[in-house]
């Protein structure tokens, strides 16, 4: 007999479709989604390379060489390998283990801002008090990182472990100061930028002062105070200036890679000055001397200077009877007033001994300087006296000996500037002053050869600008 055949279930068709449909589904989302093991992997990796140096993030949808970049390409397929799945990610695994190098030092730069000191400035880039005494005992030039200004820059080098390595600070175009850590402490030097120096030329008419026509001309404040020098033996800056005054002037001008960083010397210079032109020549003797003379080789230097305060007002001139501003009486007023802000420099007017340097009642804190056996100056009304300025002390032309104040009977601040001749009372603006010496006979012609080209160029430099003035 045979054996019967067993006879498979007989489903509703319904039935059928529901388990077809189910089926796919599980097929499907089998594919879409990969396995926890697989997702855990790439989580890994991701934030492997988040960790390193900061400088490589995957995220979903970048694009990186050997990276996976769609949940496809990282689902278990039937019938692969775990070793098929590990060799599809080999520059992952790479990336992972190669974090980027980090560098060996850090910069930072502060700034100085108001109310900075040097422990401030340390303290912002994190560094202890104890580093920067360490700083500045290191040697006496250290000691010029202390000297802080508004706007400066300080550079920090430091180490991983937060320590300092260097620092520098740029003082101006030419000058930097440096520090570098060594094994015996810190090291400190100042590199300096030697500029290139040419010659420049410049010219300008006087309308209402020289500050603004030599602005106008390109001169620095510095600049216009040493022309100011150079002629303030025959020009009275704070009385002779008139509208309609011109000057030339040829210059050195320092230059770093094309850039003006400064200016230098004044070579020579023309000053008309109520239509009488005075000439300057910038010359250095054989012995090392440098002084400045006239285009013929005579001295612009006198034995005194005409003013002893830069472009101050005239308040009050010599005068044998003068009613006092304050006694109310007719005295004789025997010297020249200098109206000027408190603290304007004043000026000794010649070389010679200080016989005072102290109060003399109604003058106040009083300054008299002996020059020679015949001439003597005296200034008055001081609001203090400059440094090294003391009875007995030897004081040159030029040199500051104090600054304008109200000490004394004044009514404002201002300079009594008094001159002796003899022993008797002159007026310092009516005084022809003496001579000082003349190129020497044996470097007249050395001065000649200096002195002629730097004339011809502002001869010629002069009618350029009056001919292109006149286009």
């Amino acid at each position: 007999m045979m054996p019967s055949k067993s006879k498979a279930p007989n489903y509703p068709k319904s039935h059928l479709l529901a388990a077809s449909g189910i089926a796919a589904l599980l097929s499907l989302a089998l594919l879409v989604f990969p396995s926890r093991e697989v997702e855990a992997k790439k989580t890994f990796i991701d934030l492997k390379l988040e960790s390193s140096s900061g400088q490589i993030v995957v995220e979903p949808g970048d694009s990186q060489p050997g990276l996976v970049e769609s949940p496809f390409a990282a689902t278990a397929t039937p019938g692969t390998s775990s070793e098929a799945k590990n060799a599809e990610l080999p520059e992952e695994e790479e990336l992972t283990q190669t974090p980027a190098p980090e560098s060996d030092s850090l910069t930072k730069t502060v700034v100085v801002a108001n109310g900075d000191t040097l422990s401030t400035v340390f303290s912002k880039v994190g560094l202890s008090p104890s580093v920067m005494h360490a700083v500045l005992s290191s040697s006496k030039d250290a000691k010029q990182f202390s000297r802080l200004k508004i706007g400066q820059s300080l550079e920090f080098q430091l180490t991983e472990q937060g320590g300092l390595a260097g620092l520098r600070s740029k003082l101006n175009s030419l000058e930097t100061l440096a520090l570098e850590k060594t094994p015996d402490g810190y090291s400190f030097k100042k590199e300096q930028i030697k500029p290139e120096i040419s010659s420049v030329y410049a010219r300008g008419e006087i309308d209402s002062s020289l500050f603004l026509a030599a602005k106008r001309a390109g001169l620095s404040h510095n600049l216009t105070m040493d022309l100011a020098n150079v002629f303030g033996y025959d020009i009275d800056f704070a009385l002779d200036i008139r509208k309609g005054d011109s000057f030339e002037v040829i210059y050195e001008e320092k230059t770093v890679e094309g850039q003006r960083v400064g200016t230098g010397n004044i070579l020579a210079a023309r000053f008309t000055n109520r239509g009488k032109t005075y000439s300057a020549v910038r010359y250095t003797n054989k012995d090392g001397a440098t002084s400045y003379y006239n285009a013929d080789g005579t001295s612009m230097r006198k034995a005194f200077i005409r003013t002893p305060v830069d472009f101050a007002r005239i308040s009050s001139r010599f005068s044998n009877g003068r009613k006092h501003p304050i006694l109310n009486k007719i005295r004789a007023h025997k010297g020249v007033d200098y109206a000027a802000p408190h603290g304007t420099p004043i000026k000794s007017a010649g070389d010679g001994k200080v016989l005072l340097a102290g109060r003399k009642g109604g003058y106040g804190n009083t300054v008299i300087i002996q020059h020679g056996q015949r001439y003597r100056t005296l200034y008055a009304h001081m609001q203090g006296f400059a440094k090294g300025v003391r009875n007995g002390s030897a004081v040159k032309q030029g040199q500051i000996i104090g600054y304008i104040g109200t000490t004394g009977l004044s009514t404002g601040p201002h300079l009594h500037y008094e001159f002796q001749v003899d022993g008797v009372h002159v007026d310092p603006l009516g005084l022809k002053l003496p001579m000082a010496d003349p190129i020497a006979r044996n470097e007249k012609q050395r001065f000649m050869q200096l002195s002629q080209p730097l004339m011809a160029r502002m001869d010629e430099e002069k009618a350029t600008v009056l001919a292109l003035n006149q286009q």
